[in-house]
């Protein structure tokens, strides 16, 4: 069991970056491979990144290869979320979230934090 607690969210500029971190607390923080997604109004929860249990695997979504780097420090229960380039498409609530099975499907996911709002300016 993890309870992860979001925080980094802010109002930023089209091209300005930020970093999410998202602690969880929990002595089983490693058994969880750990997920963001990210929820924009009136749209459905949608995949971001994801990292395994150990940190060795990777996977992102296809919107945001090249401007997001998802990492985890095991030694401190916390995964980061570092946003670069935004844009004002990036604008949403992004939750963090562990799960036992490798997957992009937020329904495979059963640890949710409370999220945190990012806004991108134009």
């Amino acid at each position: 069991q993890v309870q992860p607690v979001e925080s980094g969210g802010g109002l930023v500029q089209a091209g300005g970056s930020l970093r999410l971190s998202c602690a969880a607390s929990g002595r089983t923080f490693s058994n969880y491979a750990m997920g963001w997604f990210r929820q924009a109004p009136g749209k459905e929860r949608e995949f971001v990144a994801a990292i395994s249990w150990r940190g060795g695997s990777i996977d992102y979504a296809d919107s945001v290869k090249g401007r997001f780097t998802i990492s985890r420090d095991n030694a401190k229960n916390t995964v980061y979320l570092q946003m670069n380039s935004l844009k004002p498409e990036d604008t949403a609530v992004y939750y963090c979230a562990g799960t036992t099975t490798w997957s992009r499907q937020p329904a495979t996911y059963g640890y949710w934090g409370q999220g945190t709002q990012v806004t991108v300016s134009s």
